[in-house]
C-alpha cells in the first residue's frame, strides 16, 4: 500500500517508519527542507531508541523515503495520515489545529483518486468533521474519506507500542475506508491485536480520555505521597498494595515531580477547554491541571527545604532535565519549573541529561551544563535527582558522598532505597517515604 505521512515530527517519523516496516510504501513529508535533507542523509531529529536503525533498514529496502512535495507524494496514495503538531493555542488552552487545517487543504489540492485520510495528529472531538468540509470545500469533486486513528506511543518505547500496541483504534463511518484501513494494519491482526472500529468523533475522544485517565492516576498517588510525608506512611508500598487490585493496575502509579511531556499537559487542558465549551465541565481533569502545575512549583520548595530554606549562594547538582528517560523531548519538563525558580531564589544550577542538553540550553538559561554525571556533584551543597535516566540509577554513592560540599541528596524520582542512602552517610530526601535515621539504623 502506499502511504502518505504529512510531517515528520515525532508521531509523524515513528509511525512511517513502522508502517514501512510492515511493507507499505511509505513516503514522509515535509515543509522544513532542511530536516528532509537530514533525514536523507540518516540524521535523525529526535532521540527514540532504535529509530536510527529502523529509518536506515527500511531506507535501504526502497520502502522509506522522504519529500517536501507533498502534491507528489499525496498523488496515488490510498492513506494519506495528517501527523503535524497541535501545540496548545496560546490565551485559552485550546489544541491549535491551524497545522491540521492547512494539512487538509494541501491534500485536497493533491489527491488524483479515492484516498482515506487520516488524523494520527491528537486533535478535539470534530476536527474530523472540519477536515472533511475543508477538503469537500476545496475539491468538490476529490473522492476521499477522513478517518480517525489516534497515537498511543510512549516516548523512549515508541516502536514497541506500535509494533505491538495494546489496541488500535480506527474511527470512521465508512466501510471503504474500514477496509483501507485494517488492511493498512493487517500485520497487527495476524498477531491478534485488538483493533477498535469506532465513529469518528468516539476515537477523538478516546485519545483524550486515556491521557486524562493516565495524567489523573499520576496527580492522584502526587497527592497520596503527599499524605503518606505527613502520617509516616511509604507511598512505594501503597501504590503497590493498591495496583494488585486488578480494577485499579500498577501502571502510572508513581510518585514524582508531577507529568510533563508532549500531550499529558496539552491534552488535560484541550479536554477541559472542550468539556466547557459543550456545556459539561470535567472537574476531576481540571483539578489535576491545577495541583500538576502547582506540584512543579512545589518541587523547588523541597528543594530548599533540604538546604534549611538557605538557597541563596548555594550550588544545586541536578540529574536528568527530560521529562521522562530515553528521550530529548523537554515539552512541559518540570526542570523548566524547577531550575528557574532555585536560580530565582539565588542558587547556582549545574546539571547533565544524557540526551536532552542541547535542547535544554536554549530553554533554561543560566544553567551549566556539565559533561557527567558526577562533574555535576563537585562542591555541590545538594544532589538532585529530576529524571530516572538508568545511568542515574546505580551510582557509587561513597564518590556521590566525597564529590558534594554536603552530604544531601534530594531524589524526586525514589530511584533509591532510603536505607541504602543512610548507610552511605547521605541526608537523603524523597517523594511520599518516611526519612531513615542513621543514627539508628547503624544501631540495629
Amino acid at each position: 500500500m502506499r502511504v502518505a505521512m504529512i510531517g515528520t515530527g515525532y508521531v509523524g517519523l515513528v509511525s512511517g517508519a513502522c508502517f514501512s516496516q510492515f511493507g507499505h510504501h511509505v513516503v514522509c513529508v515535509d515543509k522544513d527542507a532542511s530536516k528532509i535533507a537530514r533525514l536523507e542523509q540518516g540524521e535523525i531529529p529526535i532521540f527514540e531508541p532504535g529509530l536510527d536503525k529502523l529509518v536506515a533498514d527500511n531506507v535501504a529496502a526502497g520502502r522509506l523515503t522522504f519529500s517536501t512535495d507533498l502534491k507528489a507524494s499525496v498523488a496515488g496514495a490510498q492513506a494519506v495520515f495528517i501527523a503535524v503538531g497541535t501545540p496548545s493555542r496560546r490565551g485559552d488552552g485550546h489544541a491549535d489545529l491551524s497545522y491540521v487545517f492547512a494539512a487538509a487543504a494541501e491534500i485536497a489540492a493533491s489527491l488524483t483518486g479515492y484516498a482515506v485520510v487520516v488524523t494520527k495528529s491528537t486533535v478535539p472531538v470534530g476536527t474530523g468533521a472540519e477536515v472533511s468540509r475543508i477538503i469537500r470545500q476545496t475539491r468538490a469533486d476529490a473522492q476521499f474519506d477522513v478517518a480517525s486513528n489516534p497515537e498511543f506511543l510512549r516516548e523512549g518505547s515508541a516502536i514497541e507500542d506500535f509494533m505491538r500496541p495494546d489496541r488500535v483504534v480506527v474511527g470512521t463511518d465508512s466501510d471503504r475506508a474500514r477496509e483501507v484501513l485494517r488492511e493498512l494494519y493487517r500485520p497487527l491482526h495476524l498477531i491478534e491485536t485488538p483493533i477498535l472500529f469506532t465513529g469518528r468523533e468516539t476515537a477523538e475522544l478516546i485519545k483524550y480520555a486515556a491521557n486524562a485517565f493516565l495524567a489523573t492516576k499520576i496527580t492522584f498517588i502526587n497527592e497520596m505521597a503527599d499524605i503518606c510525608e505527613k502520617v509516616g506512611a511509604d507511598v512505594q508500598m501503597v501504590a503497590k498494595g493498591i495496583g494488585l487490585d486488578k480494577r485499579i493496575g500498577a501502571k502510572f502509579l508513581h510518585a514524582g515531580p508531577g507529568y510533563g511531556g508532549s500531550c499529558f499537559p496539552k491534552d488535560t487542558l484541550a479536554l477541559t477547554r472542550t468539556a466547557r465549551d459543550v456545556g459539561t465541565p470535567s472537574r476531576i481533569v481540571e483539578a489535576v491541571v491545577q495541583v500538576n502545575e502547582a506540584r512543579k512549583e512545589a518541587m523547588a520548595d523541597r528543594i530548599a527545604a533540604a538546604l534549611d530554606g538557605k538557597l541563596s549562594g548555594a550550588r544545586v547538582a541536578v540529574l536528568g532535565v527530560t521529562f521522562k528517560p530515553n528521550t530529548d523531548d523537554m515539552r512541559d519538563a518540570p526542570s523548566l519549573e524547577i531550575l528557574p525558580r532555585l536560580m530565582s531564589l539565588g542558587a547556582s544550577v549545574v546539571a547533565f541529561d544524557p540526551e536532552g542538553m542541547k535542547e535544554a540550553a536554549h530553554l533554561i538559561p543560566g544553567v551549566t551544563w556539565a559533561t557527567g554525571a558526577y562533574e555535576t556533584m563537585d562542591g555541590a551543597d545538594v544532589l538532585v535527582i529530576l529524571t530516572e535516566w538508568n545511568e542515574f540509577r546505580a551510582l557509587d554513592l561513597g564518590e556521590v558522598r566525597a564529590r558534594l560540599k554536603q552530604p544531601i541528596v534530594v531524589d524526586l524520582r525514589n530511584v533509591y532505597a532510603p536505607e541504602e542512602m543512610a548507610r552511605a552517610g547521605l541526608r537523603y530526601v524523597s517523594i511520599g517515604r518516611p526519612p531513615v535515621d542513621a543514627k539508628a539504623l547503624a544501631a540495629v
